[in-house]
């Protein structure tokens, strides 16, 4: 009786949140412009009836209650779940936790006209107010000796640490360092596309694609966004996108990117897609879906024997004349200003900094007035290139204005079990190349699901994927499958 009191109650709790994630969506896409003020106190009044769910003395008492040892897989993750959820809220002022949310909805539309106005001193302020409540409620949930940062990150991959992911990320950068070093000194130029991209054209290739990815039409739509961003699971998947007139691989690979989200979301089983049980596992096993249908799968030579004819079909000469050319201007490697646009190389570098000047924001060792040039020095000294507009630089991504701090390095831990997971069903599926050249992805989503996919939240993220390739993940199947490609394209 009580876990169905719970699960009734967690349930209904899912449901407004997904009401919120609506909303959000909304914002991005459709709402007017006018109409950011109303939105803020949308979704602060929604976030303090969802904190007053999740901090509700019955879900400690229902959870006493229970012989979770009687319970199935799906059962003990939802409690577990529930407790995580409860242990978490109640530490949360309800005044704290409403005024996060409609600072969220504010801040997001003032860095976006910060962003094409490009003023950081417009988002200042308002970065500055942000950093300041997530510093509270960290402050408010923090354990022992475990930090600000790491409370934060717990949010997003439950039980990591920051050493753990320093560590993970150091091995990463050692032999990334090295490949790019040997990329550069090998003089080797990549072809270029060259031609008319127009919005249209576009749009049109970019509404192919997440079929073959997985996607389900039924269950989903399309639409355009500064940041693209997948929200929704289950019957509701939304998938954005932006266009680019001069560089359609931001608008395709940026589709397949999160098409593989997408695709994630529709495949958790649907046993009960309002219980915490089936969701997703973290936010490192998300990207790790979304960075393998972008990379491993959608910038492989083998699909490049998939994509070349249909880029010609939508823009006619595009400056290539072979599939073979057309593999290596996708995966040309060169120093970028904007992550998402970002070759293999060099992005997970991108994420690193991010990574280091976040955590010293939220530790209170640099301080927002300071974080421009911070910003421009780590990237200078990363990249060597300058920084030329603040759009390239600090104000392009979206995540620090609706507090996504912890969030970044998911991004680097996603492409590390990614790796892992793509290298493993390499081993396990005779023929992957040939099934990926003719766009024929039945065999391996099926490999997927049944690994990734199926178990929802049933596991630990870092179990889910151990429990997939046979060994806990390291950085060692991402190097290798990154120095096999480059070192191919660029003779190395």
């Amino acid at each position: 009786m009580s876990y169905d009191l719970l699960l009734e109650h967690l349930k209904k709790t899912t449901a407004l949140g997904q009401v919120s994630g609506i909303l959000g969506w909304d914002q991005e896409t459709k709402m007017p412009t006018k109409g950011g003020v109303q939105r803020a106190e949308h979704m602060g009044a929604l976030e303090g009836v969802l904190h007053g769910r999740r901090s509700d003395p019955r879900v400690a008492e229902w959870i006493d209650a229970i012989d979770v040892d009687a319970l199935d897989a799906a059962g003990k993750a939802n409690v577990r779940e529930a407790l995580r959820a409860y242990s978490t809220a109640v530490k949360v002022p309800a005044d704290l936790a409403e005024a996060l949310a409609k600072h969220a909805a504010r801040s997001q539309g003032i860095w976006a006209k910060a962003r094409a106005a490009q003023s950081v001193s417009d988002f200042a302020p308002t970065l500055k107010e942000m950093i300041n409540l997530k510093r509270q409620e960290a402050a408010a949930r923090q354990e022992g000796n475990t930090s600000l940062y790491d409370t934060l990150m717990d949010d997003y991959e439950p039980g990591m640490k920051t050493s753990e992911m320093s560590d993970l990320l150091g091995e990463l950068r050692t032999g990334l360092v090295d490949l790019r070093g040997r990329i550069s000194e090998s003089g080797k130029v990549m072809p270029k596309l060259s031609g008319n991209f127009s919005k249209e054209n576009q749009m049109a290739l970019a509404h192919e694609l997440p079929a073959i990815f997985g996607y389900d039409w039924e269950a989903g739509r399309m639409d355009l966004a500064v940041h693209p961003f997948c929200s929704g699971n289950g019957g509701d998947v939304r998938l954005t996108t932006r266009v680019d007139l001069e560089n359609p691989f931001d608008c395709i690979y940026s589709t397949i990117h999160e098409t593989g989200h997408g695709m994630y979301e529709q495949s958790i089983p649907n046993a009960d897609s309002l219980a915490p049980a089936y969701s997703y596992a973290s936010m490192g096993v998300h990207e790790s879906q979304s960075r393998m249908m972008e990379n491993q799968i959608g910038r492989s030579r083998a699909f490049a024997e998939h994509l070349f004819p249909m880029f010609q079909k939508h823009f006619g000469d595009i400056g290539v004349e072979t599939p073979d050319d057309f593999h290596k201007a996708v995966n040309r490697v060169r120093s970028s200003y904007i992550r998402t646009e970002s070759d293999e190389v060099h992005y997970n570098l991108h994420i690193m900094m991010r990574f280091d000047i976040e955590r010293a924001l939220i530790e209170g060792e640099l301080e927002v007035d300071d974080l421009e040039a911070a910003w421009n020095e780590r990237f200078e000294a990363d990249f060597g290139v300058a920084v030329d507009t603040p759009a390239n630089g600090v104000l392009q991504d979206v995540h620090w204005s609706v507090g996504l701090f912890g969030y970044f390095p998911t991004y680097s831990l996603g492409n590390l079990y990614a790796g892992e997971l793509f290298a493993k069903m390499q081993s396990d599926i005779r023929g992957l190349d040939g099934m990926i050249a003719r766009a024929e992805l039945d065999a391996p989503l099926e490999w997927l699901h049944r690994n990734v996919h199926d178990h929802g939240r049933m596991k630990a993220p870092g179990q889910l994927i151990e429990d997939a390739v046979g060994h806990k993940a390291s950085a060692a199947a991402l190097l290798g499958y990154l120095n096999a490609k480059f070192g191919e394209i660029y003779d190395v």
